[in-house]
């Protein structure tokens, strides 16, 4: 899929989530987004079955974070499989990582993360983007680094983190496509 249809079909899908009608700089946070961010962020190697290594950096997830008017929008790929996106406003989709589509695209954006770790600092606190920004955050077994872009120099390929965010939209598709599917099927508004 070219990427100019991919992000509309993201931007899409975003859209009708959200609606794009605020224009507030504060975003509205849930407790569950708030608490299932924090448990993410604190994650260690041993929590997800990893030895730690001091030898070299390894990447053990990551969290691609859109501010958009009403809300956040977390993507998060951790080397375990765990596989999610959460919306700050509350809501989300999460356990897709058994799902074929978002395992693959996940371990694709954890193994391309370490050649973007150079455009990152490390990070001491962990806020939300501003809006039109996209932050990074990138877990590590010497911890985590983060970068913020506005989100248009990402789109048209104007900063050296495009390709990551890119390869994060390529996971958001795919967890669309899961969820579109498990949408349609019968029963499917009776567990959510």
């Amino acid at each position: 899929m070219k990427s100019g249809l991919l992000m509309a079909c993201v931007f899409s899908f975003l859209s009708g989530v959200f609606g794009f009608k605020a224009t507030a700089a504060d975003y509205q946070v849930a407790e569950v987004y708030a608490d299932l961010r924090k448990m993410v962020l604190e994650t260690k190697p041993t929590d997800i079955g990893l030895k730690p290594s001091d030898a070299q950096m390894t990447v053990l997830g990551l969290l691609m974070e859109t501010g958009y008017p009403e809300a956040v929008v977390t993507l998060v790929a951790i080397a375990d499989g765990t596989v999610s996106i959460y919306f700050s406003n509350g809501g989300g989709i999460i356990g897709l990582g058994p799902h074929e589509g978002p395992r693959r695209a996940s371990e694709a954006l954890l193994k391309l993360a370490p050649q973007f770790l150079k455009f990152c600092q490390p990070a001491s606190s962990f806020p939300l983007p501003k809006p039109s920004n996209t932050r990074f955050y990138v877990l590590t077994n010497k911890g985590i680094v983060t970068a913020e872009v506005k989100e248009v120099d990402l789109v048209y390929g104007r900063h050296g983190l495009s390709p990551l965010f890119h390869k994060g939209h390529e996971l958001i598709s795919e967890i669309r496509v899961v969820d579109e599917k498990l949408r349609a099927e019968p029963g499917a508004e009776l567990g959510r």
